[in-house]
């Protein structure tokens, strides 16, 4: 496959140009592209540069409301409730993740619990967003029914991606991850690649474990991290992504022509109100130091952080460009 190195600035551009084509006002064309193309200057394409096609074609089909803005529909003190109104999601998730924020500037924690939305793209980027400005954060999304449960022939669970994110230092440390092995886009990309995936990522059409990103895409039949404990973990996320924000579940979701109507959480940690706030800095510090002190294994392999490759796979692509597909590109090109 070619890959083209497109200048993040290039890419920017070209992002608002497409958006301000297909009905966003200036100012929502601005702060969207720039989450798709920082997503791509971070190193995470399948939900950056590589997805923006598909939410292209969502704006189309309607299912994403370009001028939708959300709605505050309960309040209770550190919780608020708000409806997406099928709003962009990235432009939701960010409204609620400032909310989250302000929430926990009043009482120390802040949870918005956001309806009715659409995909957030990279769930990491609102991680990155709080923790850079001091918060800690931890967020969560429901998704159309895309894994099995444990021991389960057919796909009734979503992948259900969680974030958590602490401020370090100048940057931060940001989990971010869905309860499947590998994400869909991840295994997307992979398959146009024509590479197979690193390890068992779901089962194919006879039921066998699988590294074929195709067969699994065709099953549907992802593999859940830890197995029957991320099955778990997916189902009691749905629960309360369906319940704190009082919307739609997966298997709701799931009824839909294409996922939208997804149900999401946004919690935000004021450290600044911790009684040994003038020490969290520290400690982090000394937690990651001792973390980084690991022996690598026999395949030598570097010990890094969560988040830690986001940072050199930022400083890399705004120096030599944002790698992308020849073909992704010119279909982004085309749009």
């Amino acid at each position: 496959m070619e890959f083209l190195k497109i200048p993040f600035s290039d890419m920017q551009s070209l992002f608002f140009r497409i958006l301000l084509k297909y009905g966003f006002p200036e100012h929502k064309a601005k702060v969207c592209s720039d989450i798709f193309a920082e997503n791509s200057l971070e190193g995470i394409y399948t939900h950056g540069v590589n997805r923006f096609p598909r939410f292209v074609d969502y704006i189309k089909k309607g299912y994403i409301k370009v001028d939708s803005e959300p709605d505050l529909i309960h309040s209770a003190g550190a919780l608020e409730q708000w409806n997406g109104n099928l709003g962009p999601g990235p432009l939701n998730a960010l409204f609620c993740t400032e909310r989250a924020i302000r929430l926990a500037d009043e009482y120390g924690l802040g949870c918005a619990g956001l309806s009715n939305t659409n995909h957030w793209m990279r769930g990491g980027f609102y991680g990155w967003q709080a923790a850079k400005k001091g918060y800690v954060f931890i967020g969560w999304t429901n998704t159309e029914a895309n894994m099995p449960a444990w021991g389960a022939a057919e796909s009734r669970l979503g992948n259900n991606p969680l974030v958590i994110a602490v401020p370090f230092e100048n940057e931060a440390v940001v989990l971010d991850f869905a309860m499947s092995q590998f994400s869909y886009g991840k295994m997307e990309a992979s398959e146009q690649e024509g590479r197979d995936l690193p390890f068992y990522g779901g089962y194919n059409s006879r039921g066998e474990l699988s590294k074929d990103p195709g067969d699994i895409l065709k099953s549907r039949r992802t593999l859940p991290v830890g197995y029957w404990k991320g099955a778990g973990l997916s189902l009691m996320l749905d629960i309360l992504a369906t319940v704190v924000a009082s919307g739609s579940a997966t298997f709701e979701v799931s009824k839909h022509d294409a996922e939208y109507g997804v149900s999401q959480v946004f919690m935000a940690v004021s450290l600044k109100k911790l009684s040994n706030f003038e020490y969290v800095g520290k400690t982090i510090s000394n937690i990651i130091e001792d973390f980084k002190n690991s022996s690598s294994d026999e395949m030598n392999s570097e010990i890094r952080y969560p988040g830690e490759r986001v940072i050199r796979d930022r400083k890399e692509n705004m120096l030599h460009g944002i790698p992308v597909s020849k073909t992704v590109w010119e279909h982004i090109v085309h749009l």
